[in-house]
């Protein structure tokens, strides 16, 4: 299936538009012309988003993907090793820009409100995304993500091994939070991303709750 171009256009009008307005935060959109060293991996994912716009995720190939990126498919396969890895990779340099200051002066809550406007400006490709069940999908890369993150915030910060029970604790809260981030994504949960954000973070249990705390992430 062709990728159209001209719904595309009008997506990024719509989103130049209400960046003037102050309607969604300013945050750095992807372009052709990006002066980062894995530039080619930007335009792809700008290739797969304007695919999204005429193909659920499942059905998109990655030779559609490369001809709209004006690249062979050998390039698309040194950079990526399928079309879920390029999402995955996608949705790490949100989560990273999102949570990049966490525990030094940014908590929790506000990582969380910063990745869900990240999503929400993205709402098309995202919402494909975590649509999406098949192998490697981002639902269960999102847990990995944030499990990882977690645990490496409170071992590093508190200079021992987490225990079992508040790994547990964790991996419990983790599955929850992806959860409600998909029925969030799918239009399920009619939230704002500071709504959201507050009831995620207030649904900590409580000892992972005071871990958190003593390690200055909430």
């Amino acid at each position: 299936m062709v990728c159209t171009t001209r719904k595309w256009k009008q997506y990024i009008g719509n989103i130049a538009r209400m960046i003037r307005l102050k309607k969604i935060p300013r945050v750095h959109y992807i372009t052709p012309g990006d002066k980062m060293n894995n530039d080619i991996k930007y335009r792809l994912a700008n290739a797969m988003k304007k695919c999204m716009y005429s193909s659920p995720v499942e059905k998109i190939t990655v030779k559609e993907i490369s001809d709209a990126c004006g690249v062979t498919r050998q390039t698309f396969y040194r950079n990526f090793k399928d079309k879920y890895d390029l999402i995955n990779w996608y949705f790490d340099k949100i989560l990273v820009e999102s949570f990049r200051q966490m525990g030094e002066g940014h908590t929790v809550y506000e990582s969380l409100v910063n990745k869900f406007e990240y999503i929400q400006m993205e709402q098309l490709f995202f919402k494909a995304a975590f649509k999406n069940d098949d192998q490697n999908n981002l639902k269960e890369h999102d847990f990995e993500l944030i499990r990882q993150f977690y645990i490496d915030q409170i071992e590093s910060k508190s200079h021992r091994k987490i225990s079992e029970t508040l790994l547990f604790q964790l991996e419990m809260y983790c599955h929850g939070s992806v959860f409600m981030t998909t029925q969030w994504v799918l239009g399920y949960k009619k939230f704002t991303p500071q709504e959201l954000a507050r009831l995620l973070s207030d649904s900590m249990p409580a000892e992972l709750a005071e871990t958190f705390r003593g390690v200055n992430l909430i």
